[in-house]
Order: structure tokens, then sequence, then C-alpha cells
């Protein structure tokens, strides 16, 4: 048998000391890591409350007290499309030149080539300025895709405001429904009783303003934008396309604006599709 010397069974116990404590050391910085753990993550949350001398931060709606935005649900494509152009209270143009005209709904005008500027159109206009210009929108269709000149027919939306709506409720347009595009008729009609019962905007300046329930329904009279063909050739519209073969009655009123406009040369409104000379030829 091996004699185990003294020396030796001290070094011996030195080594099981060293051992324990390197062991407790261990487990101590393994008890601390998960405290601060705990703390970093969140797990007791501490919930902060402003302090007395804090006070509260208003924050400020863009437009007056007076107007109303309505809550309503924006289409959930998230394709936006810039305003790069108002043209007045209810027509827009986009980002690639296309028009844009709101549907359901009628402002004054101020633009048509044969009409006064209406009541109550030059605030409806910067209104629409207001809301939409050089900004991003959603648009969302009906039944039609266009009008009979080419403008997309859309309801409108700016962030989460119903533009359509907006303008009704707030007296910046009257309502009007023209079938087949009548998702929204009966909101515009309930807006526009709504703006009339408490003289909003054109309803407590103009004298004009439609208030039967026939003229809320009826067809806009703003869908047409450019003044039916004259025979005076001193009134006919050369300088743009104003005029579509459904605005005449007969083959020789369209030949007579086609022809003074300078015929094939000059066929601006685009009367004869199949440049023979003859202008709207499916007319009588």
């Amino acid at each position: 048998m091996t004699e185990i010397k003294p020396e030796q069974e001290i070094n011996k116990k030195k080594k099981y000391k060293v051992v324990y404590w390197i062991v407790s050391i261990f487990f101590i910085l393994v008890l601390i890591g998960i405290g601060n753990s705990n703390q970093d993550t969140g797990i007791t949350p501490q919930v902060t409350t402003p302090s007395q001398n804090e006070e509260p931060i208003e924050v400020k709606s863009q437009s007056n007290e007076e107007e109303q935005v309505p809550q309503a649900q924006p289409p959930s494509e998230e394709k936006t499309y810039l305003v790069t152009e108002v043209v007045d209270g209810d027509t827009i143009k986009i980002e690639g030149g296309q028009t844009i005209r709101y549907i359901g709904i009628d402002t004054p005008e101020t633009v048509h080539p044969s009409q006064p500027v209406g009541c109550f159109g030059l605030e409806s206009s910067n209104k629409n300025k207001e809301l939409v210009q050089g900004k991003r929108i959603k648009i969302e269709k009906d039944v039609s895709e266009t009008d009979r000149y080419g403008r997309l027919l859309r309801y409108v939306w700016i962030d989460d405001i119903f533009v359509n709506d907006y303008l009704v409720r707030n007296g910046y347009a009257t309502a009007y429904t023209y079938p087949p595009d009548v998702k929204y008729s009966e909101q515009f009609v309930q807006a526009q009783k709504e703006a009339r019962e408490n003289n909003r905007g054109l309803w407590s300046k103009c004298q004009t303003a439609p208030t039967s329930t026939q003229q809320e329904t009826s067809p806009p009279t703003s869908q047409t934008t450019t003044p039916p063909p004259a025979q005076n050739s001193s009134t006919i519209i050369c300088s743009s396309n104003a005029y579509n073969c459904t605005d005449f009655t007969t083959h020789t009123e369209a030949q007579n604006v086609f022809e003074t406009c300078g015929g094939v040369n000059n066929d601006i409104h685009k009367l004869d599709a199949d440049k023979d000379g003859s202008a709207c030829e499916n007319l009588p």
C-alpha cells in the first residue's frame, strides 16, 4: 500500500477548495445574469405616467372646427396616385395626365368656357386644392370606367378622408346621383341634408342651390364641361377636343363643326373616324 504523505494530503485539500470556490463563483455569476436578463427584456414592465408639471400635448386638426370629417373606409388597395392639378371643385388630374371626375357630387362652375363662375365656386375649388393638390390619393371605381369625355369616374380618398362626401357634407358641393354609379348615393344625399340644415358653405351663401330630392338625384349638369356645339362659327371651339358625335342631333350639324375647325387637316374633336372627310356618319 502506498503511503500518502502529509504534504500531499494538504495539497489535495487545497485543490478541492479551489474547485469549490470556482464552482460557487460560477453559480453566483449565472444567477446575477438571469436577474439582469429579466430587467432587460421587460418581464416586469414599468408604467410611466406624466408628471404633474408636464402639460398634455394638444393635437390640432388641419381643418377648422366647423368642418365635418365623416368616418369612411378607404379602398384596401395600397396603390396611390399623385394629384398634379386641381381643375375645379370636383375634377382633378393625376400623374400620367389622366383626369378624374368625382362621382356623385357637383360643385359650382369655375372653368366652364360659356358660363360665369358660380356662387361658391372658387371656395369649392380652393377647398379641393387644399385637400388633394400635390398629395397622393386612393381611388375607387363604381360601375362606369369613364364619362363621355374620357374622364375617369372615381371616388377619392386622401388618407382617411372620403373627399366626395367631405365636399358635400361641408357645403362645398351638392349631391347628384348619376346611374349606374350609385354606390354612395344615399350617403351623399344624407350628407347634403346635414349641410343644408346647418347652413354650411354654399347653403348659407347661395340662393340657387338645389333643394328638392328630384334635383338631388338628377344627372349633374357639370358632367358636360363644354357648351353644346353652336352653328355660329364664332362660338365653335376649335382649340381643344370639346365635342363628340353624341353632342349633335344631325350629320349636318357635326359636319359644320368639323369643317369650321379645319376638316381632315384639324379633326381636333375626332369626328371623322375613318378620315374620309365625312363627320359622324352614323347620324341622320
